[in-house]
Parts: C-alpha cells; structure tokens; sequence
C-alpha cells in the first residue's frame, strides 16, 4: 500500500486518516489514488469510519455500496466488528485495482457482500455466484485468534478472509473465459470434483502427508477451488507487502530499483523471490520483538509456479486480455 501525500499541507497520510495531523477532514478517492480536501464524504463514514469519497453528499463511496446486506447492530460488538471488516475491504479493493479490478474501466460484474454478526448463530464464509459472506465477528481478535488456533492455521486475519473470498470470486469471473478454465485444470486440477466430499475427507482424514511440497497452506490441498483461493490470497499479499516496504521508505539489494511498482511488474517469478526476501526479513524483524512471523509460508518450487500463474490472469483478466 503506498503512502499519501497530504493535500493540504506538509506531512504524509495513510491509507486509513480520516483527518490530516492538524485536523483537516480529507477523504480518499480510489480513482486517483489521493487523498483530497472537502469532497463528498460516504454516507457510512459517521457509521463505520469510512475515509473514501462518494459520487455525492449522502450517497455511499465505491466500496460501500458493494455491500448489500449490513450487520444487525443490535448484536453486541457488530458495529465496530463491521467497521474494521470494511476497512479491510476498502485495503483489498484497492490493492486488486492496482491491476484495474473493479474500477470503472473493469466492465465485469462486480462482488456483492453479505457482512453479518454472529449471534446464537455462526456465519460460514464464502462465496457463491458472485456473492462474498463475511463474518464480522472475525474482526474480534479474541474471535480470530481462538479460531486460528483450533484450526491450527499460522495466520488468520479479516484482509486475509477478504483476499481469499473475493479470490473465488475472481475465479468465478475468469471461469466465463475458455481459455481460463483449461489452463486452470492444468495447473490446478479439475474443480468439477465433488466439492463438499473432499472438504469432508480434508477435516476426517486431514491434509496429504507431501502437502508442502504442493500447496501454500495444508487448506490448499482440499479441493482445486481452495488451492486457487489460497494462492490468489498470498500473491495479494506477497505484492502488498512489496508495495509496501517501498512505500514506507525501505530499501534492500532485493528490490530492483528506487520507486519499483511490484504491481507493475510484468515477470512473476522476479516479483515472487523480490517478495520471498523481503519476507525473510521482515519476519527476522518481528522476532527481535518476540512477535510471530509477518509470512510464516514457505514457498515450494510448485506454489511459486501456482503464484506464477495467478499473477499472469490476475494481470490481464479485468481488461480481457
């Protein structure tokens, strides 16, 4: 993610400020990546602290008015559960129009999103037919990390939920394209296996013993949907973390040049090891302060194969390439 220029005056501004160091109102426009001064504010930012600009006063911004179905707020923690579940929307939406997904030029369909608490009742994640479910309640740390835990997963986070759903929905959005689906079945195997037979054999009988050698993640190894989703996620975040290393000022031999744009970079396999170094030191980072690993993954010769392939659709799918 990169870092702003104030539009009012000295200083920088992250992707998150809903008001400049001394207090100026500003709100973020994702079609030109800037922040700007006195626009017309979306209508959810009292409601959930949403910074980006609507079409007009009183309308919703672009991210916004994806979402279809809000919260119940009379479920206690669902408001401020769902304000930071938007905001990791709003960070995963602009990062994936860096490569001009769901921006005004992408003429495909856009996600439509269900946000919901979790009352008496749990939500169960996905995606269908163009439409991402998303549990709030993740967005409660206490949430997160009891089910990290008992899914014995090395990071769960709500960008991490958001990258991996509106993953399948990328799938779902390539998958019209013939050409896709053949080189998909290539690299990933055929999806039209029973989907909900495999993710029972995956919870009775566990993940393949060889799975790192194959997959990003043991849930990778369920089913050709989730390998895609997974590898789509970490591509996402591999980038992000590039993108932002730079943003923020870091430098490293690793990176190929001063102002590089790992979104812009056109050879997946230079993006990757760039990516695979820097991660290596950042986590040598976070353990100086007793931290766990930023990307505690490792990347086998065939997940970077795997990352290779979604960074090329990922590339040219919203314009049809």
């Amino acid at each position: 993610m990169r870092v702003f220029t104030n539009p009012v005056g000295a200083g920088a501004l992250w992707f998150d400020n809903l008001a400049t160091a001394d207090g100026t109102p500003v709100a973020y426009d994702p079609q030109a990546r800037a922040f700007v001064p006195v626009p017309a504010f979306c209508a959810n930012r009292e409601v959930i602290g949403c910074n980006w600009i609507a079409p007009e006063q009183g309308a919703f911004c672009r991210s916004c008015a994806m979402t279809a179905l809000a919260p119940d707020p009379n479920i206690p923690g669902a408001i401020p559960n769902w304000a930071h579940t938007e905001a990791a929307k709003r960070w995963v939406l602009d990062n994936l129009g860096r490569w001009s997904w769901f921006r005004p030029e992408d003429s495909g369909c856009r996600p439509v999103f269900h946000m919901l608490a979790e009352g008496l009742t749990p939500v169960f994640m996905g995606h269908a037919q163009g439409v991402v479910t998303i549990s709030v309640a993740e967005a409660d740390p206490v949430i997160g990390t009891t089910r990290r835990e008992a899914l014995q997963e090395p990071y769960r986070t709500m960008v991490g939920h958001m990258r991996h759903e509106i993953s399948h929905m990328l799938w779902w959005r390539l998958s019209l394209r013939e050409d896709f689906l053949e080189a998909f079945r290539a690299m990933f195997g055929d999806e039209r296996e029973d989907y909900r037979a495999a993710l029972q054999h995956h919870y009775d009988s566990g993940p393949p013993p060889d799975w790192r050698s194959h997959f990003l993640t043991s849930y990778a190894s369920t089913h050709p949907h989730e390998d895609w989703a997974e590898t789509a996620a970490h591509l996402l975040h591999l980038t992000d973390i590039t993108d932002s290393f730079g943003a923020a000022g870091l430098n490293s031999p690793q990176l190929p040049a001063n102002g590089w744009d790992p979104y812009a970079e056109p050879e997946a396999e230079r993006l990757i090891q760039v990516a695979a170094s820097l991660t290596v030191a950042v986590n040598h980072v976070n353990r100086s302060m007793g931290l766990s690993d930023l990307y505690p993954f490792v990347l086998s010769s065939r997940a970077r194969e795997k990352l290779a392939f979604v960074h090329g659709w990922l590339r040219r799918g919203a314009q049809g390439r």
